[in-house]
């Protein structure tokens, strides 16, 4: 039997639960004592029976113990938005932000974007996740769940949320994934023959036989490039920045310096005198930035300029053209691997060793430079890949 509507109203002061005869529904007025100006904090919440007016009471008053406003009227939308917009600060605009924001914008928003963040349960995000496995890849749904985490989690700092229902829930498996590849010695070399004409050659020939990032190669300038030995430290690259927006590598451990192979050395050098010729032929004056690797017009390379060339550079060698720059580290991963160099010192080389042997190393050495894979590199590529040209 239903209940009877008819108003019921408590003392002044009290909560209040009445029927509304012109929204029919029951309304909660709250007593929440008064606002600094002087005025009475009632807020009123809407359900179709006193038992939910009743539940939004005491939902609403266990919201202000803990301090949390959760407004109404905010969405899962809302707060994607607000932590992409301040949540990751002095992130790369192209780079994290672009890419978070893409995969939000394709994926999240548009499916429960629209969603009260305060009724959002694990089952809404479920469902969603559910549907999405049909079109992505295993590791796509986990940074869609993670955007989203984050995004509440960004919203409860702000006092917009009270639990975060994404963390109840575990992504599911979607459709196999492009798998990272790696070019093996023969597809190597056939790489890099086809750059040697390309202005892309010598970014190419520092990323495949040092396994720097191509976020860290961009930025690369020339006085964190040493080209001779001095002191018995061998020529070597400093890799201490990247192109994120306040210019730091990735993590505190992928700061490191590694010594160069010999042929990285000779291109760099030859790299060298070539962009100074190009500058004087341009009559550009040289970058204040000192930038190794730049466009033709003189200004930083971005991820479009690297992936655009190798595309080409790709095609030119004849291999299908689903390759990317960022492989080039995975092959000098594979080449190292396939060459009997076990994987911790892999590890240590591509900065991906354990926060506390990062430290213990630059305790001892203000600049450790890291020698195992130049001489492994030399060994493997050895005259015989010999780019000078004809």
């Amino acid at each position: 039997m239903s209940e009877t509507p008819k108003s019921t109203r408590a003392g002044h002061g009290a909560d209040t639960i009445y029927w509304d005869p012109a929204k029919k529904s029951y309304v909660g007025a709250v007593s929440l004592g008064y606002a600094p100006n002087g005025k009475r904090r009632r807020p009123k919440v809407y359900g179709k029976t006193k038992t939910e007016v009743r539940n939004k009471i005491r939902d609403l008053k266990k919201e202000v113990q803990t301090g949390v406003k959760a407004p109404a009227n905010y969405t899962v939308a809302d707060a994607v938005n607000d932590w992409l917009e301040r949540g990751l600060k002095g992130r790369d605009e192209k780079g994290t932000i672009g890419k978070n924001r893409s995969m939000a914008n394709k994926h999240l928003i548009p499916f429960i974007g629209k969603a009260k963040l305060k009724e959002l349960s694990a089952d809404d995000v479920d469902d969603w996740l559910d549907d999405r496995a049909e079109f992505l890849a295993t590791r796509s749904l986990r940074d869609l769940l993670a955007i989203l985490r984050r995004s509440i989690a960004h919203a409860q700092r702000r006092d917009k949320a009270a639990r975060n229902v994404a963390l109840l829930v575990t992504a599911p498996e979607g459709r196999p994934g492009r798998p990272s590849k790696a070019l093996n010695l023969e597809q190597a070399k056939t790489v890099l023959t086809a750059a040697r004409p390309s202005r892309l050659y010598a970014y190419l020939v520092l990323s495949l036989l040092s396994g720097v990032r191509t976020e860290e190669a961009r930025p690369l300038t020339w006085d964190h490039v040493f080209l001779e030995a001095t002191d018995g430290i061998p020529p070597h690259v400093a890799v201490w920045r990247s192109v994120r927006k306040h210019g730091e590598t990735k993590t505190r451990k992928s700061r490191r310096t590694i010594a160069l192979p010999k042929q990285v050395v000779d291109v760099l050098e030859e790299h060298m005198r070539w962009q100074k010729q190009e500058r004087a032929s341009r009559g550009m004056e040289w970058s204040p930035t000192g930038r190794v690797f730049t466009t033709r017009s003189g200004e930083p390379l971005d991820a479009a300029n690297v992936r655009r060339d190798f595309k080409a550079i790709v095609k030119r060698a004849r291999l299908k053209p689903e390759w990317t720059p960022r492989e080039l580290r995975h092959s000098f991963v594979s080449l190292l691997s396939d060459h009997g160099i076990p994987l911790e010192r892999i590890a240590l080389l591509v900065g991906h060793s354990s926060q506390a042997t990062t430290e213990a190393v630059y305790r001892k050495q203000l600049r450790p430079v890291i020698t195992q894979g130049a001489e492994v590199m030399d060994e493997i590529f050895g005259t015989e890949s010999d780019q000078s040209g004809d």
